[in-house]
C-alpha cells in the first residue's frame, strides 16, 4: 500500500463511522498529515504515514456525550475493529480503535466540547498523496458565530457551532423555587 492508498483507505474508514452516527451531524474537515516513518534512532525510513481528520461542527452536548461515543464503539466493532482503550473523562471523553490492516483510529472529545475524529495509517510506501476532497456542502454552512475573542473559535479547529435536536439537547430545566404549594399558614 503507497501513502494515497492509505489516504483513500483513511476517508473510507471516516466516511463510514460519520455514516453510521443517527441521527447525523455535520461535520468540517480538519488538517491531515503525511509524516515520514522514522525508526529507533528517529532515522528516516524511506516510508510515510497519511493521517486524516474530521471534527464535528454539531454541538454534542455534555449529557449525549457517552451516547455518540457508544454509537461509534458500535459501529467500530460491528466493522472488525478492535477497541484498543476508551477514555472515561466527564469532560473529555475518548474512544481509540485500530483496524486488521493497522489502521489507528480516535474519536475524542476536547476544548468546549470539539469532537474529533482521527484516522492514522500504519507505515507505508512513499508516494504523492492528493488533498482530501472538498466537502461540497461548505458553501451551504451558516457562518460560525463563536466569539472571535476565544482563540479557538474560528480556523479549522473551530468551536461547533450547529445544533441538533437530538445530539445538542440539554435536559429539561428544574423548575424554579419551589414546585410544591407551601404547607405553612400564614
Amino acid at each position: 500500500m503507497n501513502m494515497q492508498e492509505a489516504a483513500n483507505r483513511a476517508e473510507e474508514i471516516l466516511d463510514g463511522t460519520m455514516g453510521a452516527i443517527e441521527p447525523p451531524v455535520t461535520w468540517g474537515r480538519g488538517p491531515s498529515s503525511q509524516p515520514m516513518c522514522t525508526d529507533f534512532k528517529n532515522d528516516a525510513t524511506g516510508g510515510g504515514e497519511v493521517t486524516r481528520r474530521r471534527l464535528a461542527l454539531t454541538i454534542v452536548s455534555a449529557e449525549r456525550r457517552g451516547s455518540f461515543l457508544g454509537v461509534v464503539e458500535r459501529y467500530w466493532k460491528k466493522s472488525g475493529y478492535t477497541i484498543k482503550s476508551v477514555r472515561n473523562h466527564p469532560e473529555n471523553p475518548a474512544i481509540f480503535a485500530s483496524t486488521s490492516d493497522g489502521f489507528g483510529l480516535s474519536l475524542e472529545v476536547g476544548y468546549k466540547g470539539q469532537v474529533f475524529l482521527d484516522v492514522g495509517s500504519p507505515c507505508v510506501t512513499k508516494s504523492e498523496v492528493s488533498d482530501p476532497p472538498a466537502d461540497p456542502r461548505s458553501s451551504e454552512l451558516p457562518p460560525n458565530p463563536n466569539d472571535p475573542k476565544d482563540p479557538m473559535a474560528d480556523g479549522p479547529w473551530g468551536l461547533p457551532y450547529l445544533t441538533s435536536d437530538f445530539w445538542s439537547a440539554k435536559p429539561a430545566a428544574e423548575p424554579s423555587g419551589n414546585s410544591l404549594p407551601s404547607t405553612s399558614s400564614q
